[in-house]
């Protein structure tokens, strides 16, 4: 068989068309088995998908995607808003993707990429572990916002020499072990000396990694020893950085020891969870448990206490993210790491430990 087309999959699997098309497009109005089916032909046949004929017409195409994971994360709505608006204002259009934890964020984008005639990428939030390879064969230039690349399966020497032929990308961050350890060594100079952590996966090699080891840096440059039982680890079928999750890790927290003073979590959707269960057990914040955050969410500032966070300049990574991908998609030079500053912001959930 020559070239597969859609009317080809539609036949072998006995269904018109539009059945194929709702499929590909992930609409609701089909029956999961039917849509099972389909995607399993249209991978036994290696059928790419191609939008339409007209993309084919097409001279240029204009299009941007954003891939996000963890799309719940409230911290990442102020950055999609930017983004679409920057995007419209450069006459391109933006398609937003929402990845799921356990998908492979590289393999969507090269699909994307066929399907739609990517200019750029966007990987917003997530765990890059994917080979060097994979991502250098999207053939499009991208942008890691808040997504740093893992060492591991990445080259990333800041000493490597650069490769015309390589595709170019960027990555736009904070650095989230400084400001992890900012936000730590804030609770140690206030007089806290058992300091729990709220934090990623064990086998997180991303965000949640880097900020638990700043947390860890922080307490071992304050002589405080690092106690097993005051880390606790987000389970996997709880949407990580959410309030539910922070509620469930406070909870397990104060069901393994109640001997701590100070708790931190690695996000303030995550600290507010967990404010709520300390409220809910009877005690007080932060008479009983000082709570810290990461981020600096509104949500944040005007919860009652107001949360203790490190507030990422959310806008100004956003915009230069976009800047970034232009530069890129126009063949002009670029930054090939673009760190930024967070601020730490006291609110009222911290308090200082008075000396006996």
């Amino acid at each position: 068989m020559g070239t597969m087309t859609i009317k080809d999959v539609a036949r072998i699997c006995g269904v018109g068309v539009s059945t194929v098309s709702r499929a590909m497009n992930n609409h609701p109005d089909i029956n999961p088995e039917t849509k099972a089916m389909i995607m399993q032909v249209m991978k036994e046949h290696n059928y790419v998908p191609n939008n339409s004929a007209r993309n084919l017409k097409r001279t240029a195409s204009k299009t941007i995607a954003v891939l996000v994971k963890g799309v719940a994360n409230p911290f990442f709505q102020r950055m999609i808003q930017i983004f679409e608006h920057e995007i419209d204002s450069n006459k391109y259009s933006m398609i937003l993707q929402g990845v799921e934890e356990s998908e492979d964020e590289a393999k969507i984008a090269a699909q994307l990429v066929k399907e739609k005639r990517l200019k750029g990428i966007i990987f917003l939030g997530g765990n890059l572990t994917n080979p060097e390879e994979n991502l250098k064969n999207l053939g499009v230039p991208f942008v890691l916002s808040t997504a740093p690349l893992c060492q591991e399966t990445f080259d990333y020497s800041p000493d490597k020499k650069e490769d015309s032929s390589e595709v170019a990308y960027v990555t736009v961050a904070v650095d989230d072990r400084k400001e992890s350890y900012k936000m730590v060594n804030h609770l140690c100079q206030l007089g806290h000396k058992r300091i729990g952590i709220l934090t990623a996966t064990k086998d997180d090699r991303s965000i949640g990694l880097l900020r638990t080891q700043g947390y860890l840096e922080a307490l071992k440059d304050n002589h405080i020893t690092y106690e097993e039982d005051l880390v606790v680890h987000m389970k996997e079928k709880v949407e990580g950085y959410s309030m539910a999750s922070g509620y469930q890790m406070m909870n397990r927290l104060l069901d393994t020891t109640k001997d701590f003073t100070a708790v931190y979590a690695i996000s303030d959707a995550v600290a507010i969870g967990a404010c709520k269960a300390i409220f809910d057990r009877g005690y007080r914040i932060p008479e009983d448990y000082s709570v810290a955050g990461f981020d600096g969410l509104d949500a944040a500032h005007y919860y009652q206490p107001s949360i203790t966070t490190i507030r990422q300049p959310v806008e100004e990574m956003a915009r230069e993210t976009i800047k970034q991908l232009f530069q890129m998609i126009k063949k002009k030079k670029s930054r090939r790491e673009c760190v930024f500053e967070g601020t730490l912001e006291e609110g009222q959930s911290t308090r200082r430990i008075e000396k006996a």
